[in-house]
């Protein structure tokens, strides 16, 4: 199972120093031995070993890091993804298998799966799915980190069935090689094109488009049909220092209105 994402969330929940956030994020050099990988990879790798369990490493490496919350992954079957990629001469297609190798492809992802296609989903995470308040889905990477577990059997049927309010965050700027010229109904699309009961009630964008993107990088754009279809909620969401990415404080601060406008105040205690 790849560790990234699950390495990812780990962190963002983190309550403890940054140093410490820092340290299971660094990356060793190839000179290292160890082929580029992060800390946080190799640990949680280990504590898999060690615990025989990816779910008791995943568990072993919150504490590690004194998380707020609970980290799940979507399955604990080994799955691998795979793309039908078109070329950019648009005559041949392509199958791309690999969570890394999909971006590098180099033409346009026409669709994704995973194999084999129906591993279990991982009960807890069902669980908790059912039991939530709000559902947030996004940002992330659309074709290797957000469909992918949305792809497993059992977590769009929970998503639908629970009682929660469902948003969807829209990513500030394309990713190269996945979402190259998308606009935010794009995103939407493609998640529709692979899941076809899926509903959101919120789907949250950037509006901010002043600060300057690094060269290659383009803004997600919103556009007009996407409004008369769907509830959208604006924002500035750019963070000025990393402008291709979220500013998680306004972010969540616009998640936590959205949430209370439609449901009434949260206890915050």
């Amino acid at each position: 199972l790849p560790p990234g994402d699950i390495r990812n969330c780990l962190t963002a929940l983190s309550s403890d120093e940054e140093l410490l956030t820092q340290v299971f994020q660094y990356r060793f050099g190839s000179k290292a031995g160890v082929n580029g990988h992060s800390l946080g990879n190799l640990l949680i790798s280990a504590l898999t070993d060690i615990t025989g369990s990816f779910e008791e490493a995943v568990a072993e490496s919150g504490r590690v890091l004194a998380i707020k919350g609970r980290v799940l992954p979507s399955t604990l079957h080994d799955v691998n993804l795979v793309a039908e990629v078109q070329s950019k001469e648009k005559q041949t297609t392509v199958n791309i298998a690999g969570e890394s190798q999909i971006p590098l492809a180099g033409g346009k992802i026409q669709r994704l799966w995973i194999e084999p296609s129906n591993p279990l989903p991982y009960p807890p995470a069902v669980q908790a799915i059912l039991a939530a308040n709000l559902i947030v889905i996004g940002p992330g990477s659309l074709y290797t980190s957000i469909l992918p577990n949305l792809l497993v059997p059992g977590i769009v049927e929970a998503i639908n069935s629970s009682k929660a309010m469902k948003f969807f965050v829209c990513n500030v700027a394309n990713e190269h090689g996945e979402t190259d010229g998308y606009r935010c109904s794009d995103h939407i699309r493609v998640i529709e094109q692979h899941l076809s009961d899926i509903h959101f009630d919120v789907i949250i964008c950037n509006n901010n488009f002043d600060p300057k993107l690094p060269e290659g990088v383009e803004w997600v754009m919103p556009d007009a049909q996407f409004e008369e279809q769907y509830s959208i909620y604006y924002a500035s969401l750019v963070d000025k220092d990393f402008p291709w990415r979220h500013d998680y404080l306004k972010l969540a601060e616009v998640i936590i209105d959205l949430l209370e406008e439609r449901t009434g105040p949260l206890n915050k205690s």
